[in-house]
């Protein structure tokens, strides 16, 4: 089609002229090369025909592909479907590589397995496209020799054992760092099988299992010094039109691709992202265009895993059907439904296999989670199948947090176990925010920074508008609401954000004959939204900056929504005793418990902490008005540094609860209470962090800098060596973590601290305690005194 973007996976079909060739090999007397179909495939073959007809035949297996779909691009995905526990986080059905594309090419009597790249493109006609072709030579991942041809001359077939019993890296169960872990050593192919392959209209399945030598270190069943992981290759037909991609904007949360194209109007290597999307077309675009709501051409259906436990099948489906109106807003009814998956009296030929229906999967492991992975054309990003990855023991997970957030004014999470009411309405959010990351939608962190404190605490508001503007938030439970907060809501649903997001990606724009003609349309789209806090996307990142952009937080004050969460934990610990009670049983349920007190006032740490060296991050274009990103405030920075030093480094002894130490370990409060607050302090002292301080200093008028940072600390962490007090167990523990930090900052080889103003300060802290204690300390002070001074000397002496 004129103007297309032809990508550079596609080829000239190889049409055989094989028949000849046997003949002519014949007349030869040859031995080598293609036998006759029947001797190949005899009559004791199992056969199963799909988009590969595949055959088993005496232990071998033979894929037959018509010549049809000889250069066809084909999608690989590669997924772990028997867990070995211990190896990763995810479980069965987890990839274990991103997802590939392959093509299938005759080369004589051999066929060649060619990886296909989508990294560069160019459209077909122009002069670039030859050159991006050259310079994107397809790699050749495994070679197999032709066994036959069918009957008609219309498909070839190979035997595919070695593809799958071999170390095959593009479709292999380890990735480098796993096999370093654990000292992996060789695969055994004599212990490397092919367990079965079905095939489908759409899809090919093979199911094999790979075992590697190893010793000691591996992650399960170490006595056999083996590692045996049970795989599932998907072949995936991608489609034959593929679908108008739309552009990815930064503004905007979705899961996008990236390909460099060489045909645009640019003086550069120019790349364009779009965003992961189902295709959903209006049945009847005239009614749509008349702005009636109508029903797509092809509805997303998620089916329940028949082995789901049917208490929760109903609330899992409510979560899919709760983005039913979230589609309205895009001009959609009936967009998307979850139904029960069919019995085999009901549709013989439903298979969760079958790329055609995309599957919610429950899965009976420990691993306390829940996952919405999907696979797209690499393309256009089309999404073309999900399968939901539902572990059993989310439920545990939740009820800990439930309780941590809310118990101290909702009875109904107060228990080890709760009634099936409650536990299902928490697995019906769980399954809404899955099913948003399967739409195409990643985390969106800054959302709920849109709800004020009081917002959170008014009756009906969390009802109606849930804890964040968006399910894909981290904005688990309203940990803010107070016991005297009378008709304030609890939960998390799909809000405004969500149903804008949906709008961005899914509305159509027919009058846009492509991706590029969409984009002043989309711009006009977020712009009408710029500067509503309900439609701000903030990414999830690892090394925070922004404290307006957090997970696990609530509210547009950290700080305050983190003194009131505060003030919940303090009601819960007293409590948890009773409410972990059960008759006959030991205090486990009250150790986990009490663990996750500890969690969750990590949490409320991080989000104080991060306002240290903060800088918020608003996303914008060059067409909009503003700065992208600005520093927090020196007066909040401040007012961080004070909260940690007031709830944190300062011993918290409302957590010293001792008739729970005493009923769950002989040892381990003094610990417990160290490692919440070493945690604190590597979160305060992240060089990243100190870095930012300094550049806030440098750039600001009215900065909060690594001195004021550092003396904050020092004055209330030593607070006795100024008042001549001897610190308790508790208190020693802190000043000695701080004491190593900052001279671990003064011997620090690292450019980052060497080269900056960290390592210089660090030593100007350590010389001013060690003038504070030449001042104070005798022979008959305290050891630990004495101890952190000889430190103190030991670092600052000069070799």
């Amino acid at each position: 089609m004129k103007n297309s973007l032809i990508f550079l996976f596609l080829g000239i079909f190889v049409m055989g002229t094989h028949l000849s060739a046997q003949e002519e090999g014949a007349a030869k007397g040859k031995k080598k090369g293609p036998k006759t179909y029947d001797e190949v495939i005899t009559p004791d073959a199992q056969t199963d025909e799909g988009l590969f007809t595949v055959h088993k035949v005496d232990g071998k297996y033979y894929f037959e592909i018509p010549f049809t779909m000889l250069e066809e691009e084909i999608l690989v995905v590669s997924r772990i479907s028997g867990h070995v526990k211990g190896l990763n986080f995810g479980g069965a059905g987890m990839k274990s590589r991103p997802q590939q594309v392959v093509r299938w090419q005759r080369k004589d009597d051999q066929m060649l397995l060619r990886s296909v790249s989508y990294n560069d493109v160019a459209n077909f006609e122009d002069p670039v496209y030859r050159s991006v072709k050259n310079n994107n030579f397809e790699p050749i991942v495994e070679v197999f020799p032709i066994a036959t041809y069918n009957p008609d001359s219309t498909a070839v077939v190979f035997e595919v054992n070695s593809l799958f019993t071999t170390d095959i890296p593009m479709i292999g169960a380890l990735r480098a760092n796993e096999r370093e872990r654990f000292k992996v050593k060789a695969l055994d192919k004599g212990r490397s099988m092919i367990s079965w392959m079905k095939s489908f209209p759409e899809n090919t399945e093979v199911r094999h299992i790979l075992t590697y030598n190893g010793g000691k270190d591996l992650p399960d069943n170490q006595l056999t010094e083996t590692l045996s992981i049970e795989m599932n290759q998907s072949f995936i037909r991608l489609p034959e039109k593929p679908m108008q991609p739309r552009l990815y904007d930064e503004r905007v949360g979705y899961f996008s691709l990236e390909q460099t194209n060489y045909s645009l109007d640019a003086q550069r290597a120019e790349s364009r992202r779009y965003i992961t999307r189902w295709r959903l077309e209006p049945k009847d675009p005239a009614a749509w265009a008349r702005g009636e709501l109508v029903e797509p051409v092809k509805q997303i259906v998620y089916y329940i895993d028949p082995a789901t436990p049917e208490e929760w099948a109903p609330y899992i489906i409510q979560g899919v059907n709760d983005w039913q109106k979230t589609f309205e807003a895009a001009g959609f009814k009936n967009a998307i439904v979850g139904k029960r998956a069919p019995t085999p009296e009901e549709d013989p030929d439903w298979h969760p296999e079958d790329v055609r229906y995309s599957v919610i999967r429950y899965i009976t492991t420990e691993i306390q989670n829940a996952q919405g992975p999907h696979v797209h054309d690499p393309r256009t990003g089309e999404i073309l199948e999900s399968d939901i990855l539902w572990y059993h023991n989310v439920m545990n997970l939740l009820r800990n947090w439930y309780m941590m957030q809310t118990a101290a004014v909702n009875p109904d999470a107060r228990g080890v176990k709760f009634a099936p009411e409650v536990m299902g309405e928490l697995i019906r959010f769980v399954a809404a925010h899955e099913v948003g990351h399967t739409l195409g939608l990643p985390h969106n962190m800054g959302s709920s920074v849109a709800y004020p404190v009081d917002s959170l605490r008014a009756p009906g508001f969390v009802q109606r508008m849930g804890t964040a503007p968006s399910i894909m938030d981290y904005a688990r439970f309203n940990y803010v609401a107070q016991p005297q907060d009378e008709g304030a809501g609890l939960h998390p649903r799909i809000g405004p954000y969500d149903e804008w997001s949906i709008i961005y990606g899914y509305r159509p724009i027919p009058e846009a004959a492509n991706a590029e003609a969409e984009r002043p349309i989309l711009n006009s789209w977020v712009k009408e939204r710029a500067g509503n806090p309900l439609f701000r996307f903030g990414a999830q990142t690892r090394n925070v900056h922004d404290p307006s952009s957090q997970t696990e937080d609530l509210s547009d004050d950290p700080i305050q929504a983190s003194t009131l969460g505060l003030a919940n934990l303090k009601r819960i610990v007293p409590e948890l005793r009773e409410w972990s009670y059960i008759e006959g049983m030991p205090f486990k349920d009250l150790e986990e418990l009490y663990g996750n007190v500890y969690s969750q006032l990590g949490r409320y740490t991080r989000h104080v902490a991060t306002n240290v060296g903060g800088v918020y991050d608003y996303r914008k274009t060059a067409d909009q008005e503003g700065e992208v990103y600005t520093a927090v405030p020196a007066r909040r920075q401040a007012s961080a540094v004070a909260w940690l030093n007031h709830n944190i480094f300062s011993t918290p002894e409302w957590l010293l609860d001792e008739a729970i130490l005493r009923r769950i370990s002989p040892n381990s409060a003094l610990e417990r209470i160290q490692r919440l607050q070493a945690s604190a302090l590597n979160t305060l002292m992240n060089v990243d962090r100190l870095h930012r301080v300094i550049e806030n200093e440098a750039r600001t008028s009215d900065p909060y800098t690594l001195g004021q940072l550092f003396e904050d600390l020092t004055v209330r962490i030593m607070s006795e060596l100024r008042t001549n007090d001897i610190p308790d167990a508790y208190r020693r523990n802190l000043q000695r973590t701080y004491l190593a930090q900052l001279i671990e900052f003064t011997e620090s080889e690292d450019k980052k601290v060497k080269q900056s103003d960290i390592s210089a300060y660090a030593r100007a802290e350590l010389r001013k305690l060690q003038r504070t204690m030449t001042q104070r300390l005798t022979a008959g002070s305290h050891p630990h005194w004495l101890d952190l001074q000889a430190s103190i000397t030991d670092a600052l002496t000069v070799d």
